[in-house]
């Protein structure tokens, strides 16, 4: 068997692993490279893993960094199925329709600034045609069950948290007469949280790929999120202000919303308008209410007496652009849960270019913010913010609610590897899906758990095992 990194090795970004056995080519996640184009153009136009004869995908979750590159490889000639869960099949669906405007724009973008200096018109990297092309490959399998989905391979996929429909991928190999059992953890979640099931260890294992994005980090105490959200709205309420949230439209606006009917089937929250704007975050609500059954058992109880957990009076969901920009000259107090989940995009930059001037008006952050950002010069209370080329005061209020992470912590991590030990460890680990510190702070955390010392591998390197 051959296990060969070709994304997320020694990054965060363009998750994709190729395993090679003597029945099987298989392909875990096909994921974007995110970043500046100039960088990470050439490593999405190319792949390394010959499309053409691949024999399986298997994706983890929808997130882009994940699912981004799928359109594009059955672009350049791959057949196979591409298995998923029920809902990562539907989100990603949704996700990457999204995505193929994006590579439309950029290729416009390109273009535009190359007039002048001859060469041909720049072409996206995929086109909806080819995510609706795409789509009709996908084969979800239902979490739990071992499925045969290919000559000597059988897949079992486990809850991981995370997003909706995230899955631990638990893979049988036939290899030379051999059954090898791989484990892929895909983006493992934290425990406790809204809407979604915690994540599932699993048993022994001959191979495991885990990712390792915080596991030098520690969350803050998510405390009671409920409270604090309570807390700043009814405040910028009495002050007739607006409440801005810069939110990722897959993940935090549902769990955003989700706490706020529960604030409201309380009788505990102050009777002010919300609005979601972002068509993208509608059509993934909706894909939510379409996987009730994936949610965590809180949410099934929920709907015993409340039809719909994404809904309440008083909550809008807008859709055009009109009635965006009318958002901007409506008096408060109202809630705008806007895309764009860093404010460097997305219909949030104008709501925060109308808003930020006012002292009456509260500017709240759900998430972490990367270094220069428009939401990290907001986290840090720059005197000044740089809004779409104009200078800003920031007299609105900056309020931070932590808590609402989906990424699993170094405490979430040592739970996950604690239970793989009890259940016999694993044979070999291999590291992924994290920059040099917690890459390094993960081979320290699982040096207990595998026969052999952990391996961080580069990109583009194979292992024979």
């Amino acid at each position: 068997m051959k296990l060969t990194f070709l994304g997320a090795a020694g990054e965060v970004t363009g998750s994709q692993h190729l395993i090679e056995t003597s029945t099987a080519r298989i392909l875990l996640d096909c994921g974007l490279f995110q970043g500046r184009s100039d960088e990470t153009l050439p490593k999405n136009e190319n792949f390394r893993c010959t499309p053409q004869k691949l024999d399986l995908v298997i994706l983890s979750h929808a997130h882009i960094d994940h699912c981004g590159r799928l359109p594009a490889l059955c672009k350049a000639g791959y057949r196979g199925p591409i298995v998923s869960s029920h809902a990562t099949a539907d989100i990603a669906a949704i996700m990457l329709r999204d995505s193929a405007h994006i590579q439309q724009e950029d290729a416009r973008y390109r273009h535009k600034k190359k007039l002048g200096h001859g060469g041909e018109a720049e072409k996206p990297l995929y086109t909806l045609d080819d995510v609706r092309r795409m789509s009709e490959q996908f084969e979800p399998i239902a979490v739990h069950e071992w499925k045969q989905v290919h000559e000597g391979v059988r897949v079992r996929l486990h809850h991981a948290g995370h997003i909706l429909g995230a899955s631990v991928v638990e893979l049988e190999l036939l290899d030379e007469g051999e059954i090898k059992r791989v484990v892929f953890t895909g983006d493992l979640g934290r425990r406790n949280q809204p809407i979604l099931h915690d994540p599932e260890t699993v048993g022994r294992c001959d191979v495991l790929i885990s990712e390792s994005t915080y596991a030098n980090k520690l969350h803050p105490d998510s405390g009671d999120v409920k409270a604090e959200l309570h807390r700043v709205i009814c405040e910028a309420s009495v002050r007739h202000g607006k409440v801005i949230v810069p939110a990722f439209s897959l993940g935090r606006t549902q769990m955003l919303v989700y706490l706020l009917n529960e604030l409201r089937n309380e009788n505990a929250m102050c009777r002010v308008p919300v609005f979601v704007d972002s068509p993208l975050a509608t059509r993934l609500t909706e894909a939510h209410r379409e996987h009730g059954d994936d949610m965590h058992g809180d949410v099934q109880k929920t709907l015993k007496y409340d039809d719909d957990v994404f809904s309440f009076e008083g909550l809008t969901y807008v859709q055009s652009q009109h009635e965006s920009i009318a958002l901007n000259h409506r008096k408060g107090p109202f809630v705008v849960i806007a895309a764009g989940g860093m404010c460097e995009n997305g219909r949030v930059v104008h709501h925060l270019k109308n808003a930020v001037t006012d002292p009456a008006n509260t500017i709240m952050i759900i998430g972490f913010q990367a270094e220069h950002t428009l939401g990290r010069q907001i986290v840090d209370r720059r005197p000044e913010l740089n809004i779409l080329g104009r200078r800003y005061p920031l007299h609105a209020r900056v309020e931070i609610v932590n808590g609402l992470s989906a990424h699993a912590d170094a405490t979430d991590f040592q739970w996950w590897f604690g239970a793989l030990q009890k259940q016999g460890g694993a044979g070999q680990i291999f590291l992924v899906h994290g920059e040099d510190k917690s890459l390094a702070a993960m081979a320290k955390l699982t040096e207990e758990c595998a026969d052999l010392p952990p391996v961080i591998p580069k990109f583009g390197e194979s292992f024979d095992l």
